[in-house]
């Protein structure tokens, strides 16, 4: 069958068309640049849950506080659970950085999941945030150029709460210690501590991580006469531990116990007959002034529960990390880090904060009280204020750290 000139005059130009909107398309795409992918790395299942549910939420606000995007660039998150084991999470930071082309990931609750993903950010000279890791280690021996420590350690758990306590009359302590990584550290700067200031360390006890009875644990905490009862865990630990302690009447009968990382999430689930006159130290708290409050009160219509200091301080790293991008005009590694060292970290969790070299974050910290049930006005309002602690006071001096790259 023949085909008329017509009928082959319109399927070139059909043709033509198809391949002219083809490379518009094209075009259009590779003028688009690319997101800039970020991610949320943290235990959101098993015994720290409570605390790190929200840090998506947390993340996003900051995107929103920097008008969405950055060098012109839409910013993606991503976000994984690592079930706090270390080559979880190990996996998921090698598969991101190498496969996602993520350029930050921040959260890393659990310090042993923490430790092994800074060494995979080191290897690939990319960023990670630490805001829910606590060991002390992580400005100290295992520092990295492109690493940061955002909201606490166990050198300012300890220096807060363990001083406050000895000089209060807590001269002699027993541990009741999480065994790993983050237990341990915090185990060993609250002993210095206790031990500088002329107290004694009478012993400790391990646990397991995820521990359901404390019974034999909080037996021998009871049977050493210590003043004070160290709690070197965190999360579902924590509130097990303590709320077995009233069981067994370890405070009525006169021992203190030192909560040394509480969170206000753990404080609601403990409830305020349980937890009141515990003394603890946070970096964040929803009720300290004005700002908080409606920083808060925006979360809340993200994720409706109470905000612990680890979303905020997703919030808070996210939201610098994000301004050094723009600041340095690049997402490359070392340009950003020396941006988010120049400028001053302000935001609603920190004021006027420095990111040190060996990434410290130094940042104020305040000492806590939990309400009595008679003092509190709402289900929220479960502290008081004892102490501001200035940054330079909280945290380990620049050289003790023992940061391998710092002279």
């Amino acid at each position: 069958m023949r085909v008329s000139k017509a009928v082959r005059y319109a399927g070139l130009v059909a043709a033509a068309l198809g391949l002219t909107a083809a490379g518009v398309v094209a075009i259009a795409q590779a003028q688009t640049p690319p997101p800039l992918k970020i991610g949320v790395m943290e235990g959101f299942s098993g015994v720290y849950g409570d605390l790190t549910a929200g840090e998506v939420e947390a993340m996003q606000m900051a995107i929103e506080d920097v008008g969405g995007k950055v060098l012109g660039r839409s910013v993606e998150i991503l976000s994984a659970d690592h079930q706090t084991k270390p080559d979880i999470g190990a996996a998921i930071a090698r598969k991101w950085y190498d496969v996602e082309g993520v350029k930050m990931i921040t959260g890393l609750g659990t310090s042993s999941v923490a430790l092994a993903v800074r060494k995979v950010a080191q290897e690939k000279g990319l960023i990670d945030i630490n805001t829910g890791a606590a060991s002390a280690d992580l400005t100290g021996p295992a520092c990295s150029p492109t690493g940061a420590h955002w909201v606490y350690d166990t050198y300012a758990l300890a220096h807060v709460t363990g001083d406050a306590m000895v000089k209060a009359g807590g001269d002699s302590w027993y541990f009741l210690t999480a065994d790993y990584a983050f237990g341990h550290a915090l185990e060993r700067d609250v002993s210095e501590v206790v031990k500088s200031a002329g107290g004694k360390v009478l012993g400790a006890v391990r646990h397991p991580l995820s521990t359901q009875d404390f019974s034999s644990f909080l037996l021998q905490a009871q049977a050493s006469k210590a003043k004070v009862i160290g709690l070197a865990n965190a999360g579902q630990d924590t509130i097990n531990s303590i709320k077995q302690a009233g069981e067994f009447g370890i405070v009525k009968g006169g021992q203190k116990l030192a909560g040394l990382l509480v969170f206000a999430t753990d404080v609601q689930s403990l409830t305020l007959p349980v937890a009141q006159g515990l003394v603890l130290t946070e970096a964040f708290y929803w009720d300290l002034n004005d700002e908080t409050r409606a920083w808060t009160k925006r979360f809340r219509a993200k994720k409706d529960k109470l905000p612990s200091m680890l979303t905020a301080g997703v919030y808070s790293s996210t939201l610098h990390y994000l301004k050094a991008v723009q600041a340095a005009g690049t997402d490359d590694a070392k340009a950003v880090m020396a941006k988010m060292r120049e400028l001053p970290v302000n935001d609603v969790m920190t004021k006027n904060g420095k990111l040190r070299e060996d990434g410290r974050l130094v940042r104020d910290m305040y000492l806590f009280q939990v309400k009595a049930p008679s003092e509190s006005k709402s289900k929220d309002d479960i502290y008081t204020l004892i102490a501001t602690v200035p940054g330079d006071k909280a945290y380990r001096p620049l050289n003790e750290g023992k940061c391998p790259f710092v002279k």
